[in-house]
């Protein structure tokens, strides 16, 4: 919304006149606000966090436990039995590497999804940028990445896989990652306000394109240019072949990352839009 300051006369008293405006183009995300209610950000992102893991026996070691089980069930299904190619790395930190970014997705895009339901007492009491409730769910998820990246390291010490200049690129990977995420739970979110039927479609959405996602497999495995252009419509095949390359040394991108970035930021625009237009019925109908 945007405000224009008019004046009125009024028994020879001056009184200001404030007249709302709907606002139009990038102004109405109203991106600015996100600013002003960082705090509010940072509160709920460690409210999240704190919540995840309150009452637990291990805490936050389950970061670490599920992609690594993970790992081992793929390492002995794909890896063993399947053979799958691994790019001349060992099978196991192949599929870890995939995994890492793959859990930060699935888990931000889960949470995200329910976000504005989970928080209807909060969007029914208080004004603040309704974007901040998706927006911290995703962040959450950067703490169970950083505890699992040391997991990582770890494997790569053990499989003597020394960093390149490549692993410099890795925030801007996981950025992509985050805005992906972002981009889709936005859509998501705003959904299942509407819709609660979104809320137990997400679980299936996310098991679905897991195994769209070269995750198990090498992204190579599809060699024909159209092919690939095709496959990069996932944008989470662009984000994981890219964790590859950073990290273990992989085939460097082409164009199924090209296309896997056009996505994101296609899926990013079209969520902010499709978000803030819904949000003016968010309390109403939550």
């Amino acid at each position: 919304m945007t405000m224009q300051h008019q004046s009125v006369l009024k028994d020879s008293t001056e009184i200001p006149l404030v007249v709302f405006e709907p606002s139009k183009g990038w102004r109405s995300l109203e991106l600015k606000e996100l600013w002003k209610y960082r705090e509010l950000l940072y509160f709920l992102t460690w409210r999240d966090v704190k919540v995840r893991y309150k009452q637990t026996t291990l805490g936050v070691a389950w970061t670490v436990i599920q992609p690594l089980m993970t790992m081992v069930i793929f390492s002995l299904i794909f890896g063993q039995l399947a053979k799958l190619p691994s790019e001349d790395v060992p099978y196991p930190i192949f599929s870890y590497a995939a995994l890492l970014p793959w859990q930060l997705f699935s888990g931000a895009l889960t949470r995200a999804g329910t976000s504005l339901v989970g928080n209807a007492n909060l969007l029914t009491k208080v004004y603040f940028p309704r974007l901040i409730i998706p927006l911290s769910a995703i962040t959450a998820g950067l703490v169970d990445f950083a505890i699992s990246f040391l997991v990582l390291l770890g494997l790569m010490f053990y499989y003597a896989i020394v960093p390149t200049w490549t692993m410099l690129l890795l925030p801007f990977l996981v950025l992509f990652a985050v805005l992906t995420a972002l981009g889709v739970g936005l859509w998501l979110s705003a959904l299942n306000v509407q819709y609660r039927d979104v809320q137990h479609m997400i679980p299936f959405l996310v098991q679905f394109w897991m195994f769209a996602s070269p995750v198990a497999y090498s992204a190579g495995l599809i060699p024909k240019r159209l092919w690939r252009i095709v496959y990069g419509l996932n944008p989470m095949a662009g984000v994981i072949h890219g964790f590859r390359w950073v990290l273990l040394n992989s085939k460097p991108p082409d164009e199924l990352m090209i296309v896997s970035v056009i996505m994101v930021v296609m899926l990013l625009i079209s969520g902010l839009f499709y978000f803030k237009r819904m949000e003016k019925m968010f309390a109403d109908i939550v």
